[in-house]
């Protein structure tokens, strides 16, 4: 299958100082991803907060450069940031916000926002950009007469909306959509992301859909990377993963999601929060938290291997058990 978008080996490290006037410190926010999305499909990313996976989102778009590793979108280089050549690219990946009310300018009615995108890149004139604002919000179910309102005028849901006509403007082959639904009520999650799905049948669109949501990630996805400080450590199905997840931290996530009946997964809840990304333990980073961690685990740095079944897991204690010979 043909691939849209590589990351290849990925990594970002910013810099952090413990005090005013303390020496910088190392934070690696993203060490050694390799992930890709094909056209028309879906890339679920999951993980607890600060797992990294924001920054892979960010990495995936260009908006930074990472330290290590490419990332290739189309079969090409990703361009520099802020070269001319990034800013024609960026016409064809769009992000998707968590907060709709905080990525749209309240200042501005719906549709000005909507038709900004447009206005950047120079795609039609006045009249051809009203016509293509218009067709938006009919595509992502919002009357016409909304786009003269103000963002605070509309409802959580409608905002959504409007931040997700105003990623399509360009007709983009990629969306990174953010944690897209963490703000919305129930009713209102389960309307975005059937719409979503329904737009991605239509127009081809590739997604990289990062939540901490596992039932919507099981829903939307066609494959799923179960992040961990800054590294993927179980990717593959996720009909399988959310059956039988291989790796401890995964079957941790798998088994916090409510079920309705007889749970198939004993809950695990973990102790302590993640490590401090700028002091690493050895070994497994999860071994601190991993309640079946060996000497091996704590010593040694497993890497990402395949499965029988063809996912990626990486677990030490996986690998003993279940890895292709």
């Amino acid at each position: 299958m043909t691939k849209l978008l590589e990351l290849d080996g990925v990594s970002r490290t910013y810099s952090s100082r413990s005090g005013l006037f303390g020496a910088p410190i190392p934070v690696r926010a993203v060490d050694g991803v390799s992930l890709s999305v094909a056209p028309g499909r879906t890339l679920g990313i999951v993980g607890e907060s600060g797992c990294g996976k924001s920054t892979t989102g960010r990495l995936a778009l260009g908006l930074e450069r990472p330290d290590a590793g490419s990332v290739r979108f189309a079969g090409a280089p990703m361009p520099a940031p802020g070269t001319a050549a990034w800013r024609r690219q960026r016409a064809r990946m769009q992000l998707v916000f968590q907060d709709p009310l905080g990525a749209l300018d309240r200042r501005l009615p719906i549709a000005r926002q909507i038709a900004e995108p447009l206005v950047v890149h120079g795609i039609g004139n006045r009249a051809e950009r009203e016509a293509r604002v218009a067709a938006l919000l009919a595509d992502v179910g919002l009357p016409a007469e909304l786009g003269r309102r103000h963002p605070h005028e509309l409802s959580g849901g409608q905002r959504q909306r409007a931040v997700l006509a105003r990623a399509l403007a360009t007709n983009p082959s990629l969306l990174v959509c953010d944690e897209p639904i963490s703000a919305l009520d129930v009713s209102i999650q389960a309307q975005v992301v059937n719409m979503l799905a329904d737009l991605q049948a239509e127009r081809g669109i590739a997604l990289i859909f990062i939540s901490h949501d596992l039932k919507v990630v099981r829903q939307v996805s066609h494959e799923v990377a179960v992040m961990y400080l800054g590294r993927v450590v179980e990717q593959g199905d996720p009909d399988e993963i959310f059956a039988e997840p291989a790796h401890p931290y995964s079957r941790a996530l798998v088994s916090a999601v409510p079920s309705v009946g007889p749970r198939r997964i004993e809950r695990i809840v973990l102790k302590g929060d993640p490590p401090n990304p700028a002091d690493r333990p050895s070994g497994c980073a999860f071994h601190p938290r991993c309640p079946l961690a060996t000497a091996q685990c704590r010593a040694e740095s497993p890497a990402l291997r395949p499965l029988v079944d063809g996912r990626l897991v990486a677990c030490h204690l996986a690998a003993t058990r279940r890895l292709v010979a």
